[in-house]
C-alpha cells in the first residue's frame, strides 16, 4: 500500500512541474528536500522513475508518472471540497417530508434557493398525508414541514408560513350565485361533510370549527388528504373546511372557496427537526435559506 503522504508530494511535483515550486504550492510548510524525499521514496516503493528532468528546475512526467497522476489527481483536486462540504454540511441527502399542498405552493422556491447555494445537497422529496413525528425522530427523514400544533422537546423548528381555514363546496353549488361572497356556514348544515379520515388531529379541528357554528353533520364522509377531499367536493360529494398557505385558499377546478372568518382560524406551518440529528451542518445550511412568514406571504400575493 502506497502512503498517501507520499502521494501528496508527487501530484504537486506533477502539477507544477518542479520541487520548489511544488514546496511553495503545499497546503502546509515544508521544505524542497523534503518534498523531493516523498517522491524519491514513492519511486523506490514502486520501482520505477515517475519524472524525467528536462531543464534545471523543470521535470515532467514519464509514462508511469502520467499514469499515476491521471489516477491521484482527481482525488487531491476535489479533496479541499470535500473538507469544505463536510465542515459547512453542504454536501448529502437531505429528506424532506411535507404534505401535497406544502410541495406544491411553499417549498418549490426554498429548494430552488437551497440547489443555488449548494450544488451538493440532493433533496428526497416525500410526500405525507398525516404529519410523522416518528419518522423524524427515528431518522427516516430529516426535515418535516407542516402544521404541528406544539413542537415537542426533543425537536426543534423554525417557522415559514401560516395557512388559514378555507369553507369549500362545489363551484356549481346552488348557494353559490350573486351573493356567494355572503355564504355562512350555517346555510351548509343540512349537507355531508367531507373530513379527514387518517389526520385525527386535523378531523378534530374540522369538527371543532363545525360545532363553534351550532352544525353537527348528519352525514360524513371520510378522505385521507386535503387533495382527496377537494376532488370529493368538487364532485359534489359535499362541503369541508380545508387549511391553506395561499391567500385566496385552495385553487383546484371545479372547487369555490370562502374563508372561515368566524372563528377565524391560523395554523402556523413549521421546517421541523431533531436537536440531536447527526446531520445538523447539512441541515442548518438548509433552514438558513427556509423562508420568513413573511417572505412567503410576499411571495404568495402576486
Amino acid at each position: 500500500m502506497i502512503p498517501l503522504q507520499r502521494l501528496e508530494g508527487f501530484y504537486w511535483v506533477a502539477k507544477t512541474e518542479g520541487y520548489a515550486r511544488a514546496a511553495r504550492s503545499f497546503p502546509y510548510p515544508i521544505t524542497q528536500p523534503g518534498v523531493h524525499q516523498q517522491v524519491r521514496r514513492l519511486e523506490s516503493h514502486l520501482e520505477v522513475e515517475l519524472f524525467e528532468r528536462v531543464g534545471k528546475d523543470r521535470v515532467i512526467l514519464t509514462p508511469a508518472g502520467r499514469l499515476l497522476y491521471k489516477f491521484v489527481a482527481p482525488f487531491f483536486e476535489k479533496l479541499p471540497l470535500v473538507e469544505h462540504a463536510i465542515r459547512t454540511g453542504a454536501e448529502g441527502t437531505l429528506r424532506i417530508q411535507a404534505s401535497a399542498h406544502l410541495l406544491r405552493h411553499l417549498l418549490p422556491p426554498w429548494l430552488r434557493r437551497i440547489q443555488s447555494k449548494h450544488s451538493g445537497i440532493d433533496l428526497e422529496l416525500i410526500e405525507e398525508k398525516v404529519p410523522d413525528l416518528e419518522a423524524l425522530r427515528s431518522g427516516q427523514v430529516d426535515l418535516l414541514v407542516d402544521y404541528v400544533e406544539a413542537i415537542p422537546d426533543d425537536l426543534k423548528a423554525k417557522k415559514l408560513a401560516v395557512a388559514r381555514a378555507f369553507i369549500v363546496l362545489a363551484s356549481n353549488h346552488p348557494r353559490r350565485g350573486a351573493k356567494s361572497s355572503l355564504l355562512r356556514l350555517e346555510d351548509l348544515a343540512s349537507e355531508p361533510f367531507i373530513a379527514y379520515n387518517a389526520d385525527r388531529r386535523s378531523r378534530e379541528l374540522q369538527l371543532r370549527a363545525l360545532e363553534l357554528h351550532g352544525i353537527v353533520p348528519r352525514q360524513i364522509h371520510g378522505a385521507e388528504s386535503a387533495e382527496t377531499i377537494l376532488g370529493f367536493v368538487a364532485a359534489g360529494l359535499g362541503f369541508s373546511i380545508v387549511p391553506s398557505i395561499l391567500p385566496g385558499g385552495p385553487q383546484e377546478p371545479g372547487i369555490a372557496v370562502q374563508p372561515l372568518t368566524r372563528p377565524s382560524a391560523e395554523f402556523p406551518v413549521y421546517a421541523i427537526c431533531r436537536k440531536t440529528a447527526a446531520n445538523q451542518s447539512l441541515i442548518a445550511a438548509a433552514l438558513v435559506l427556509a423562508p420568513s412568514v413573511e417572505e412567503t406571504r410576499r411571495s404568495m400575493h402576486p
